[in-house]
């Protein structure tokens, strides 16, 4: 009689034999959720991408036409410069820093295309611990969710100063900087160049300037970490405390994103910068940062450096683009006014009275994490488990169901 040959369990991998499965990234475990209710008046508030009024995630027309001619000039697909393209480069820093600035007359900047913003910040950790390995990294508190992976698993060290009082709801500035001044000198402090990123909160041009001045007497350098440059008021006016900070110091890392305000999340563009005190000395502090960028690739994806670059340099689509981007500003700036009035009539206003003061697509409702629950799992309201919100999400449609929910759990 034939006997079936039993099949022997595969051997664990000496590999992966200590491998556990990872929780899944919260937010994006969230939108699946979202996607899976079947709540016709569900509310996304969640992850932390531009929503038009229709809940879409548009593509801008100065993107779709800077498409179009990167689809009929594109010649080659050979390899770019590790570096990046130089013309895109050049628009960024001119965008960052304005057309005058002294850094640019002095080429004083080092500069390379990055696959997104999360990109350049590794760089920027590594390139810390090149400068400094017994640096430490001061992070505000709370700052953006992905900033610790990002730069701790490089080995730099981390810590944190006050930066939002969560009972006040608003900016701790005498904390921050009272903490601030305990900064040894050769440490780096990292600070949001607009629209700060979980609690909308900003730095005015005057606490700018005494952080600045700050910074100069401690001899602490800064970095200036900013995804948002045109969501609070204007392109110009967003970058005014990174432009007065590379004016005034001899050294400012910088990390930009183009994803937010060319809306091209998926094409991964951003740059890394350092200011540094000669041109002699930024070429230095280029050579390390590409030799730091060969750990980890070899060149930068071209597209969205492209159409940005394709855009920046052509009058009529930066025009189109700066118009699209004006009401991408203004939708939000709306909507929080949307929601400051709405709260108001339902007998909420006193508790959100900050949003309609803040920037940015960000907030916090100052929930605890039973009430979030609450409000997902009886009202399909789906937020970040701290109650931070995106405000483009909030629409005249959904606004009534939204007050209504919560004045259940308030």
């Amino acid at each position: 009689m034939n006997h079936p040959m039993r099949l022997q369990e595969p051997d664990r991998s000496i590999l992966t034999a200590h491998l556990h499965p990872l929780p899944a990234d919260p937010l994006l475990g969230l939108s699946a959720l979202y996607r899976e209710d079947p709540n016709p008046q569900k509310v996304d508030l969640g992850v932390g991408v531009y929503k038009d009024e229709y809940g879409l995630a548009p593509v801008m027309q100065a993107v779709k036409q800077a498409e179009q001619v990167w689809l009929q000039t594109e010649a080659s697909k050979a390899y770019i410069a590790p570096r990046g393209d130089e013309e895109f480069l050049a628009h960024i820093e001119t965008l960052l820093l304005g057309h005058s600035h002294p850094v640019l007359r002095d080429k004083r900047s080092g500069s390379i295309q990055t696959p997104g913003g999360s990109g350049a910040l590794r760089i920027a950790a590594d390139f810390i611990l090149r400068c400094n390995p017994n640096a430490t990294l001061w992070l505000p508190n709370p700052t953006w969710v992905n900033h610790d992976p990002l730069l701790e698993r490089t080995g730099l060290q981390l810590k944190r100063y006050p930066y939002y009082d969560m009972q006040r709801q608003q900016l701790d500035f005498d904390a921050m900087m009272a903490c601030l001044k305990q900064v040894p000198q050769g440490d780096v402090v990292l600070l949001h160049g607009c629209c700060h990123n979980p609690t909308g909160a900003d730095l005015t041009p005057g606490q700018w300037r005494a952080v600045s001045e700050l910074a100069l007497q401690r001899g602490f350098t800064p970095f200036v970490d900013i995804a948002y440059q045109g969501f609070a008021e204007s392109l110009d006016f967003d970058a005014f405390g990174l432009r007065l900070l590379a004016e005034q110091h001899p050294v400012v890392i910088i990390t930009a994103s183009c994803s937010k305000n060319f809306a091209i999340y998926r094409e991964r563009i951003g740059s890394f910068h350092v200011v540094a005190p000669s041109a002699p000395e930024a070429d230095i502090c280029l050579s390390q940062a590409l030799d730091i960028v060969r750990g980890y690739y070899f060149v930068p994806p071209t597209h969205g450096g492209f159409v940005v670059k394709t855009i920046l340099s052509h009058a009529e689509l930066k025009a189109l683009w700066q118009t699209e981007l004006d009401h991408t500003r203004q939708r939000i700036i709306d909507m929080r006014h949307l929601f400051t009035r709405e709260a108001q009539k339902a007998g909420l206003g006193e508790r959100f009275a900050h949003i309609g003061r803040q920037n940015g697509m960000f907030s916090f409702l100052g929930l605890d994490e039973q009430q979030v629950e609450q409000l997902r799992q009886n009202h399909s309201v789906y937020m970040a488990s701290n109650s931070r919100i995106n405000l483009s999400g909030i629409n005249p449609e959904n606004v009534g169901y939204l007050m209504a929910a919560l004045q259940q759990i308030s």
